[in-house]
């Protein structure tokens, strides 16, 4: 269906490899489908007993979703008051892939060996098993492109720890393999050079019976600890600021803390979109409350409608990926001109269509 990915079946491993390296694997829709498809066949196939999915190259396991080209339908088409038909399916069937993964009824392992954010997110998080190493970069980085981290980001950021999630959520932070463990978006770490011959022991694993609990003791004769984690020597800075329900009074908290973590922060969310913040700590507090990742990637995909019709998606797509010269102009500019009626309107589902 795409040269951008490659399927495998190794003894009793289905093995997904993103190859989309100029782009470090990020998700273009067609992979996006080849990988639903397949999913769907193996998971039905008896002679496949788990998913191993990684990226090809040494840099990336995924970068994220293709918003390049999601953006572009919109200058293609011109129509700005509703949602292009891509934008629809891309969003649409990446979030529904992301809950195919999180209810697949095999083991699902992700090697996360490199850059990691957006929809590489998703398409590992929501696994059972999740590969960190020392190259692995992880972020959720929307909100400096005007969107919000989505992906089923409303559902696991805000079960880390404390308010780790809601820090990574409205920064776009990026961390390393010791804070994915920390954060529990990896479930274990070994250096790269280890992989291969993991894989090599995967695919000569019998599977039959507790194909999981024998996938676990692999993993665990493979792990090594990781370093201590950088996000735990500011966790208590972070629990404090960032429980507040309002980003200005999270940014005068931050600003009254003084040190220079605290400092550093601030600066982060002031570049990012006004809009995306408090759109995206809304989404945080909701997504506390959902009953289910399905009923949080509705509340997204009637989120992302709203996204793809406002003015900072595209502004910052064009900023940070098109023409590169990273001075987005934010509509509005300031977090005070965002307003709570604004906020609520990404939230409201009338007039848009379901997951």
């Amino acid at each position: 269906m795409t040269e951008d990915v490659r399927f495998e079946v190794q003894g009793a491993i289905g093995c997904i490899t993103l190859d989309r390296q100029r782009a470090l694997n990020s998700l273009t829709l067609d992979m996006i489908r080849a990988m639903q498809v397949q999913l769907d066949a193996w998971a039905e196939d008896p002679k496949v007993g788990a998913i191993l999915i990684e990226g090809a190259g040494e840099k990336s396991f995924c970068a994220g979703g293709d918003v390049v080209a999601v953006r572009r339908s919109r200058l293609e088409e011109g129509e700005t008051g509703k949602p292009t038909q891509l934008m629809l399916d891309f969003f649409g069937e990446e979030y529904r892939l992301n809950r195919s993964i999180s209810d697949y009824p095999k083991p699902y392992i992700a090697l996360l060996d490199g850059v990691t954010m957006g929809g590489g997110v998703g398409i590992s998080v929501h696994g059972n098993f999740r590969i960190a190493t020392e190259r692995t970069l992880f972020a959720m980085p929307e909100t400096g492109i005007g969107l919000f981290p989505d992906v089923g980001g409303g559902w696991f950021l805000p079960r880390c720890p404390g308010e780790l999630g809601t820090y990574l959520a409205l920064t776009g932070a990026m961390v390393k393999a010791a804070d994915c463990l920390y954060i529990e978006a990896a479930t274990h770490f070994m250096p790269s050079e280890t992989l291969q011959a993991l894989r090599g022991e995967l695919v000569t694993l019998d599977l039959d019976g507790d194909a999981a609990g024998r996938i676990s003791v692999l993993l665990s004769e493979h792990a090594i600890p990781a370093e201590d984690a950088p996000l735990a020597e500011h966790r208590a800075v972070i629990d404090s600021a960032f429980a507040h329900d309002r980003v200005e009074d999270i940014l005068a908290a931050l600003k009254a803390d003084g040190g220079s973590f605290a400092e550093e922060t601030a600066a982060m969310l002031e570049h990012r979109s006004p809009t995306s913040l408090k759109v995206t700590l809304e989404m945080v507090r909701r997504g506390a409350r959902c009953a289910s990742l399905a009923e949080d990637l509705a509340m997204e995909f009637t989120m992302v409608q709203s996204f793809m019709i406002a003015d900072d998606f595209f502004e910052g797509v064009r900023a940070l990926l098109v023409d590169k010269d990273r001075t987005p102009k934010w509509t509005p500019s300031t977090l005070e001109a965002v307003t709570p009626e604004m906020v609520a309107a990404y939230f409201e589902s009338d007039g848009k269509i379901g997951l």
